[in-house]
């Protein structure tokens, strides 16, 4: 059976892709065993020569790339193009600031003669999503490259073309044969690779289900794994609130990718007394928001990326309105070819309903009413999601004593929550363990050896 994309704009398909074979597999992480020998040898600063012209290569791959992941899911031109942006970004950190992270260290208090080494595993296997096909992929690679490990890529089967253009890319800037691998692997076969002595880690970005699944693998063969996970996101509007300012940002947060985004803003907790005026603002600028052709520049928001989410999505929303919550915007699927979904505001949202505890992902916003800002802290923590989190009010100081106490890897204030390559980005609960980016995300995947003794 092959791999096939659907052009989310319009229900075609436009790739058709066959699975790797056994053979390719075992050919695959052979050729990863010997690509370590000679990457790991490298001294770190040859290693970040090598990033730094990957970052060059994206930039000058920069309308191919995007034009790829608009055809495959359906992300809007401008945003695509950003994404590719975003990656050139990660590899000029990384390949400035990794040989320093990796630097041999002398703890204070450590006894004479005594220091830790940071030294790579090997073969790491990283299995990605497909709503940001380049992004997710390198902000797992690109650290774990640097740290003088190899990468074995399994990406989502819908997003084979972006898979296979990153691969291309990496190759034509510069990486030794081996060291990135894309292999068109159905989810029966990884439990193989897993299990394969070759591979020294996995890092996972998707859903609890795949993550509680891999991670009973990894924990089967004793091997580290670093889990995203998504997220039930919750923003916190206090009645001080720039309320112009807090609808806004919530809804650039929330139809960031057509909303398919793990860190996008999805609960929206709002004090009782500025309810009605938020949700006033709030719909108005989810409304403004021009859906349509994700090829066109005027587009904000895009189709969803398959018809199967739509269908969740519709069901979640339809569930949460038999239970008692009102759409005050939106509603449905957008009649017509392609995968699309109206912007939707529902309100009056109370536990037991998806809205409140389950992932939304697509264009749908969640408002919870709560009564004051105690109240609205004790919802937002009732989730079993830990990802990302908002605070919105005037009173900074404020702002942050609540940010603090939000069970959240991430949480920003009177802002909308970004993932950038100087910081650690991971969540909590459901939403995962282990880090990505910063100098957490490139020692996630090191042996910290100590050398003792004179």
């Amino acid at each position: 059976m092959n791999f096939v994309s659907i052009n989310p704009a319009t229900g075609l398909q436009i790739g058709r892709y066959r699975r790797s074979t056994p053979a390719e597999v075992e050919s695959a992480l052979a050729r990863a065993g010997r690509a370590f020998r000679g990457w790991s040898g490298l001294p770190a600063s040859g290693r970040a020569r090598c990033i730094r012209a990957v970052g060059r290569a994206l930039r000058r791959g920069i309308g191919d790339l995007a034009a790829i992941a608009t055809g495959e899911m359906g992300k809007p031109l401008a945003e695509a193009r950003a994404e590719v942006e975003k990656c050139a970004r990660l590899c000029d950190y990384y390949a400035r600031h990794a040989p320093g992270f990796l630097a041999d260290e002398r703890p204070p208090g450590a006894p004479g003669g005594a220091s830790v080494h940071f030294e790579p595993l090997g073969a790491v296997l990283a299995i990605m999503p497909w709503n940001f096909p380049y992004w997710q992929v390198l902000r797992a690679a690109i650290p774990i490259l640097a740290a003088g490990n190899v990468v074995v890529l399994k990406h989502s089967p819908n997003v084979q073309g972006c898979a296979i253009a990153l691969e291309e890319l990496l190759s034509s800037a510069g990486l030794p044969p081996g060291v990135f691998q894309n292999l068109r692997l159905p989810n029966e076969h990884v439990p193989a690779v897993i299990a394969d002595d070759r591979i020294r880690g996995i890092t996972l970005t998707g859903s609890a289900r795949a993550g509680r699944s891999v991670g009973a693998l990894a924990g089967r063969a004793m091997k580290k794994a670093v889990f995203e996970l998504g997220g039930s996101d919750a923003y916190v509007i206090l009645q001080d609130a720039d309320l112009d300012l807090a609808a806004e940002i919530c809804a650039a947060s929330r139809l960031i990718n057509c909303g398919q985004s793990c860190v996008a803003a999805k609960r929206f907790i709002v004090v009782r007394a500025v309810r009605r005026d938020f949700e006033r603002r709030f719909a108005a600028r989810l409304a403004a928001r021009p859906v349509g052709d994700p090829r066109a520049p005027s587009t904000m928001v895009g189709p969803m990326a398959r018809s199967d989410l739509r269908d969740r999505l519709d069901r979640q929303v339809r569930a949460s309105i038999r239970a008692g919550a009102r759409a005050l915007l939106g509603g449905g699927p957008i009649p017509g070819p392609g995968f699309y979904y109206e912007p939707t505001l529902l309100t009056d949202v109370a536990c037991g309903m998806p809205a409140y505890s389950q992932e939304l992902f697509g264009p749908v916003a969640a408002v919870i009413v709560a009564a004051n800002e105690e109240a609205a802290v004790a919802v937002a923590n009732d989730s079993p999601y830990g990802l990302g989190a908002g605070v919105f009010s005037r009173d900074r100081g404020r702002a942050r004593e609540i940010a603090r106490r939000l069970e959240a890897g991430c949480v920003s204030i009177n802002d909308f929550v970004r993932s950038d390559p100087s910081l650690p980005f991971g969540g909590v609960k459901l939403s995962g363990h282990g880090r990505e980016l910063g100098s957490f995300g490139l020692r996630e995947f090191v042996n910290i050896k100590v050398l003792s003794g004179s």
